[in-house]
């Protein structure tokens, strides 16, 4: 982390190297035309510029030059939309099998929390060589995840989820800043990424005994009683959850919606905004009663049952 002055950050991650010949292309590109566009100027100002002993001519039209200034221009900005959308589209779709981590923004620390429980703030501990996906929300205002030597910055929006992923190339320490102003103390929300050998990465994680999401979230489904709706048989009267996870569920209004991360926490704090068809608006909402972590726990927990899973009942003793 400690380098001095750099012209660009470090290359970390897979994407860096294919980012930063793209910015060098574009930078390219704008430089040669500014430049060209500079030198016209110059030239055209001393050749043609105002005489006694010359009028103005009146010039005649060229198609190949005006074909020319057109299509070169275009294919030019075709090629940096196509390969733009390309990186665009990896950096967005997580690979299967990628570490799943989830982080929270929050006035003025980054909350991060790991598969197996364990939480960090301002830290991320990542294996290296390893894709890893990043869920994270706000929990007050925007944020915005940063890490300049992966190249990846994403915004962190209230009553969103957002996803994005990376792969560490190299053992280290990096910085992790919010790119977004985001109160007095904007200039503080600052934590590393520590980038570390598999095996001592299994160990630092291993070394963590607490409940895991999935634990926690499976505690606060019976803590609030959900089973009460969600169960299946005589008392169900909303959706069992088994298996729903990254599928299109079918709406009383018709519409289909995927069932995802974002679906999930509008129906915990919002259950009335998109009704499964079926089914009547019966569910309460848990809006101020549950955090954006225990959301997060009741996410982990719905994404980890099967189609068959029993779904856990409240106990009355």
């Amino acid at each position: 982390m400690e380098e001095g002055f750099r012209l660009i950050p470090e290359q970390a991650s897979a994407f860096a190297a294919r980012y930063d010949l793209l910015y060098w292309f574009l930078t390219g590109v704008c430089g040669f035309f500014a430049l060209l566009i500079v030198v016209l100027i110059v030239v055209f100002a001393v050749r043609y510029r105002r005489r006694p002993d010359r009028e103005a001519e009146q010039s005649s039209e060229s198609l190949g030059l005006e074909l020319f200034w057109s299509v070169v221009p275009t294919i030019l900005v075709m090629v940096m939309f196509v390969w733009g959308a390309d990186l665009y589209l990896d950096e967005t779709i997580p690979p299967k099998g990628a570490e799943d981590i989830y982080v929270v923004g929050k006035q003025w620390m980054w909350k991060v929390q790991h598969p197996n429980g364990r939480r960090e703030i301002n830290e991320l501990h990542v294996p290296v060589g390893r894709a890893v996906k990043i869920t994270h929300t706000s929990q007050d205002v925007i944020h915005s995840f940063y890490i300049p030597a992966f190249r990846i910055k994403q915004d962190s929006v209230p009553g969103q989820y957002r996803t994005m992923w990376f792969q560490p190339t190299r053992p280290g320490q990096y910085h992790l800043f919010c790119a977004e102003y985001c109160g007095t103390d904007h200039s503080r929300m600052i934590g590393r990424v520590v980038v570390m050998e598999d095996m001592e990465y299994q160990t630092w994680l291993g070394g963590y005994t607490a409940e895991t999401p999935v634990e926690a979230g499976q505690k606060l489904f019976v803590d609030l009683d959900c089973a009460s709706c969600h169960e299946s048989g005589r008392r169900q009267r909303c959706p069992t959850l088994g298996g729903l996870y990254g599928t299109q569920v079918r709406l009383a209004d018709g519409r289909t919606v995927l069932f995802d991360e974002n679906y999930i926490r509008e129906s915990i704090l919002d259950p009335k905004a998109k009704v499964v068809a079926g089914y009547q608006p019966v569910m309460p909402t848990f809006r101020g009663q549950v955090t954006e972590e225990q959301i997060l726990a009741l996410i982990a927990y719905i994404k980890s049952l099967s189609p068959n899973a029993a779904v856990p009942e409240r106990s009355t003793k």
